[in-house]
């Protein structure tokens, strides 16, 4: 029964993947009920409703000041960096991808900001593939240091009781991926052909297919995006501080009302609210924004593959436990290797933590170890399927960013890899001084 459920869920996964976007949530759900009907036991309990709401409380706050125009006065702001140095692109544009998924806790902020990149690195006469596959990554590897995305809320959620505060979690992943972007990049600003070498990019070039770079007009922004983009970052300091606060090692506040989860979830939709009332913007329309309907899909996706993770590790726990055990006790950095592969397969980072750290901590990984190994769940990019790579590829029109024929050999492959073999043994040494 065990060897069909693991067909089961492969399957499952293998058709969202080819399906896409949503779908992926869909297929996660399909998989779930043929889970059920081979007997494997199916719990609301295995569902993510904490991530899923934390999700959906930010998304609704970061749609809001889409809607103002505060994402198109960051994206402005980005582009003003990267046009005074074009030939750095490839150390700039990761940096601002990343800072821009830390803040706002989903990787869909890059959207805005990869047609940017191409542009800028045509000026400089600099290989579109090269920033924008380290882009790609920064920003998926960000989430994994986001005060308020779901998958870092709900580490810490599991770490608080063995005495991992929130705050020290975010002391190490956050300085630990900031830095991984340094070495990658330099790597990557190393892969490839030249842009004028290349024969397809020369090959669309006489074909008229390569737009010549182009500059944004003249850009004015209204006051509600600059106040939008002030508020939504006076409550991420304040998700910081309550979070800080309530929690046991620093104990300000005992047996709070408000616990974290539901204090994020909370004070996000009361942001959504207060930017609606300052910028004077219908609320209807926070509903078509691209960010609403991206960050809606995601939780759909996260509701079906992590029900789905969930489903069949609970269902064979003790197995896995005995199977396990040794192998992590003996060498606890493989739980970044599971995690990695992990990640490409459950195409979240709030899904695999949801449905593999629990197991791990119960098999006796140390929390050191749990922290270190974290960013492996960023994995999103083995698989060129994910929204933002494809994006990539797609506005890249001098062709150097290109899937390969054998699916595996696309560019954010390899500084994915680095980005987060750095990010874990970074997180380990800081984690050995800061935990």
């Amino acid at each position: 029964m065990l060897a069909l459920q693991i067909i089961i869920v492969v399957i499952a996964i293998v058709l969202g993947a080819r399906l896409g976007s949503v779908a992926i949530g869909f297929a996660g759900g399909f998989g779930v009920l043929l889970l059920g009907l081979t007997g494997a036991p199916v719990s609301k309990d295995d569902i993510p409703f904490d991530v899923i709401g934390i999700i959906m409380s930010v998304i609704a706050a970061i749609a809001a000041m889409q809607r103002a125009g505060g994402m198109d006065y960051l994206v402005h702001l980005a582009e003003r960096l990267l046009r005074k140095n074009p030939k750095y692109v490839t150390y700039l544009a990761p940096i601002v991808t990343y800072l821009m998924t830390l803040l706002a806790g989903t990787g869909h902020t890059a959207f805005s900001t990869l047609p940017v990149i191409v542009e800028v690195a045509k000026e400089g006469n600099v290989r579109p593939s090269r920033p924008l596959s380290i882009s790609v990554v920064a920003s998926q590897v960000a989430i994994c240091a986001s005060p308020i995305s779901a998958a870092v809320v709900f580490l810490a959620s599991l770490l608080e009781p063995e005495g991992i505060s929130y705050l020290g979690i975010l002391g190490v992943l956050i300085p630990a991926t900031f830095i991984a972007i340094f070495p990658t990049a330099f790597i990557v600003n190393r892969l490839g052909v030249p842009l004028e070498k290349d024969p397809i990019y020369q090959e669309r070039l006489k074909e008229g297919l390569v737009n010549p770079p182009s500059r944004s007009p003249e850009y004015k922004p209204p006051r509600s995006a600059r106040a939008s983009v002030l508020i939504f970052l006076v409550s991420i300091v304040l998700v910081m501080a309550y979070a800080t606060a309530i929690s046991d090692q620093v104990g300000l506040i005992h047996d709070p009302a408000l616990p974290r989860n539901e204090a994020i979830m909370s004070l996000m939709l009361a942001t959504a609210t207060i930017i609606v009332l300052v910028a004077k913007i219908p609320a209807a329309e926070v509903l078509n924004t691209q960010v609403f309907r991206s960050g809606m899909s995601a939780c759909v996706c996260v509701l079906g593959v992590a029900w789905l993770g969930t489903t069949i590790i609970n269902a064979h726990i003790d197995g896995i436990g005995e199977l396990s055990s040794g192998v992590l006790q003996r060498w606890p950095w493989m739980l970044a290797v599971v995690l990695f592969f992990a990640a490409a397969l459950l195409y979240s980072q709030a899904a695999t933590t949801k449905a593999l750290m629990p197991a791990a901590l119960a098999l006796g990984v140390s929390p050191l170890m749990a922290v270190a190994a974290f960013p492996a769940v960023s994995a999103l990019f083995i698989l060129p399927t994910y929204p933002t790579l494809l994006a990539a590829v797609e506005m890249d029109d001098t062709g150097s960013t290109r899937i390969g024929s054998y699916v595996f050999n696309h560019p954010f492959l390899v500084p994915g890899v680095i980005n987060i073999a750095v990010s874990v043994v970074l997180c380990y040494l800081l984690g050995s001084v800061i935990l």
